[in-house]
Formats: structure tokens, sequence, C-alpha cells
């Protein structure tokens, strides 16, 4: 469950602030906290982790299940410009972009103290990992 957002129009150090905020989040508390963040990126980075929930809704997970596991800026294309300085000189400026890459993983759901028998067979909903340990 992957989503992109190319070429950004804000440098990648201003985005990086909101997406370490959120990183290793459940979807639901990160939604949340994007919802009230003051940050210009947070509306984008909100849209792309609700794209992200769409493909992965797509591929038959549920919502509830999902936190995020990634979510890198990276640089992307600079765009020069330059600005009129004094005796007939130019100063450049760089208009940065980020690209934005947020991927989604599964929770795995532990069962600690079970009354399953060996040999009985335990059916796997919604593609969740239940990890079965033995009682003492």
């Amino acid at each position: 469950m992957k989503a992109f957002l190319k070429n950004y129009r804000q440098s990648p150090r201003k985005v990086r602030l909101v997406a370490n905020l959120i990183k290793g989040k459940n979807t639901k508390e990160a939604i949340a906290e994007l919802d009230f963040l003051p940050k210009r990126a947070g509306f984008p980075i909100k849209k792309l982790l609700l794209s992200a929930i769409a493909n992965a809704k797509n591929m038959g997970i549920e919502k509830d299940n999902l936190f995020i596991k990634e979510l890198r800026v990276d640089k992307g294309i600079v765009m020069k410009r330059m600005m009129p300085a004094a005796m007939g000189s130019g100063h450049r400026i760089n208009k940065r972009t980020s690209h934005i890459t947020l991927v989604l993983a599964e929770k795995i759901v532990e069962v600690k103290n079970t009354k399953i028998k060996k040999g009985k067979k335990v059916s796997i909903k919604d593609k969740v990992v239940l990890k079965i340990k033995k009682k003492k």
C-alpha cells in the first residue's frame, strides 16, 4: 500500500517537520493530527495518506489495521530563479520541491491465551497474521 507525491512545491526541510510527527502512527491518529496541524504541508500529506488508505482498501485490507510504516521526504527538482541586485548583478533564488513517499503496513495481532487445541484449523480474517503461543 504505497502512495507518492512528486514535485510538491515546498522545501523538503519544511515537509519533514510534518512527516516526522506522524511516522509510525495508526492511520486514524495520523489523520486526526494532520487535521489540526498549522503547517502548510499538513493538507497534502493528509491527502496522500487518504490515497494510500484507498489503495489498501482496493487490495482488501481494513482501514483499522493500518499504520504508517514509512514516510520519506526526498529532494525534488530545484527551479533556479534570479532576483535583481545592486550594480546590475543578480542573486540566485532556489525554489525547491519535494518527493513524498508513503508506505502503509498492516498490524500483526498476537493471540496469547487461547483455547485452541493442536490440529485445529485457525481461520485468518482480513489477512491479519495470528501468532499463537502455547499455554504453559
